[in-house]
């Protein structure tokens, strides 16, 4: 147990240090010279980004004490409180319970981010009657088909032998199948789905994706901007069920031409089989992942006082220390996922023209007011797409002497006011 808890508080730590040189490297740069933004929006962005990394600090020592709790005395107690012989009823309520308390803790977070912070940056729309409406829709879905979940990989456990295996096959299968519902089955609980009204536009995008090779049931539009002031678009679903959906706040801000760049590069990452290099990539990590929860020593399970052969025992000590396993293997993930990122703005800029998904890019920045400048090891660790200075220099952007200093990281470069 003492090598999983400094484990655990070395990951903390790294987190933690993560956080304070993005938070340190941010309040700097905020205060020299605009990069791709108006100055006042720029000097907002960046106050915007030193108090989300302030809010993730304190998250990452709540999420320590979080840990300490269950090891220590946590898991024990939720055990023995829990008096039902049916093994896999069990481990549903069990499992079920351990999640309803970790979200309860961690709620204050959310609602921090989502109606002071995000209230006080101009970015909320939503209301405190349409949060609670969401929560309780996702603690529903989850009641009746998480517990399902639940429920199968429990009877797996105790009935087939090599377990993790065949555990591994169901979950995996799960997801590809949350993935490919969710479009037209999920998502339309929360938000309302509209055809795209724009003919000329819908012809436009179904002619790109038809240069493509893409096919889908549909364009969408999404009332997104009832919730936030974000700009964004994908292609969601998988097989027959892959749908185009926009964001009603990205077909208000970007002209007809900037949007189809956007699209281009998504159906650029289609063009180069991203979204199946990802599936297989997320298979190999969640193989992994079975393979070293179903070989945890017993001596762990003892230690915490829970039983080492019972399902519930182990999906506890998974959902508990998988973070620490995403947490240092996701910078790989990021790397490829950022060359990723280059090609497919390539072709994007290719199928819709250089200029048009540059100036989208410009546009999205100064829009979603995120701050463009980032620590390097930030980037290593989070990023999951090039800093934006990077993709728009490829894309032939001439940024000035102070962006090109940034963009090597070097903000003690950067003149001031």
């Amino acid at each position: 147990m003492l090598g999983v808890s400094i484990l655990y508080g070395i990951y903390i730590l790294v987190k933690v240090y993560v956080a304070v040189m993005q938070a340190g490297f941010v309040a700097k740069a905020k205060d020299g010279k605009p990069v791709l933004m108006m100055p006042s929006k720029f000097f907002k962005a960046g106050r915007y980004a030193v108090k989300k990394e302030r809010l993730v600090i304190l998250e990452a020592f709540v999420e320590y004490g979080l840990f300490i709790f269950w090891m220590g005395y946590g898991l024990r107690w939720l055990d023995s409180v829990i008096q039902i012989s049916d093994p896999l009823l069990k481990s549903v309520v069990f499992v079920d319970l351990f999640i309803a308390i970790n979200y309860l803790v961690t709620l204050p977070f959310d609602l921090y981010q989502k109606f002071v912070l995000d209230e006080e940056f101009g970015f909320n729309r939503s209301t405190i009657g349409l949060f609670i409406k969401d929560q309780l829709k996702s603690a529903l879905l989850f009641l009746v088909f998480g517990s399902l979940v639940i429920y199968g990989i429990s009877w797996i456990m105790l009935n087939i032998p090599n377990w993790w295996i065949w555990g591994f096959v169901f979950i995996f299968g799960v997801i590809i199948l949350i993935n490919a519902i969710y479009p037209t089955l999920i998502a339309p609980i929360f938000n309302k789905f509209e055809p795209l009204e724009d003919e000329e536009l819908e012809h436009d995008i179904k002619d790109l994706m038809r240069r493509s090779g893409f096919e889908a049931k549909g364009v969408y539009v999404v009332d997104s901007s009832k919730r936030d002031t974000r700009l964004n678009a994908y292609f969601g679903g998988l097989g027959k069920s892959k749908r185009v959906v926009l964001f009603d706040t990205l077909v208000q801000k970007l002209s007809r031409k900037e949007l189809l760049a956007v699209l281009g590069h998504e159906l650029g990452h289609f063009k180069h089989k991203d979204i199946l290099k990802n599936i297989l990539m997320m298979g190999v990590m969640f193989f992994a992942l079975f393979y070293i929860f179903a070989n945890l020593p017993a001596s762990l399970y003892e230690k915490v006082g829970i039983p080492p052969n019972m399902p519930y025992s182990v999906i506890a000590m998974f959902l508990l220390l998988s973070p620490v396993f995403f947490f240092f293997f996701m910078p790989l993930v990021n790397f490829v996922s950022r060359r990723n990122e280059f090609a497919a703005d390539r072709y994007g800029s290719e199928i819709a023209g250089r200029a048009n998904l540059r100036n989208a890019l410009l546009k999205l920045v100064e829009e979603n007011s995120h701050f463009p400048l980032a620590h390097p090891l930030y980037i290593f660790f989070y990023h999951s797409h090039p800093p934006i200075l990077e993709r728009l220099r490829a894309l032939g952007f001439e940024e000035h002497s102070e962006a090109k200093e940034a963009l090597r990281g070097e903000c003690a470069a950067i003149d001031e006011d």
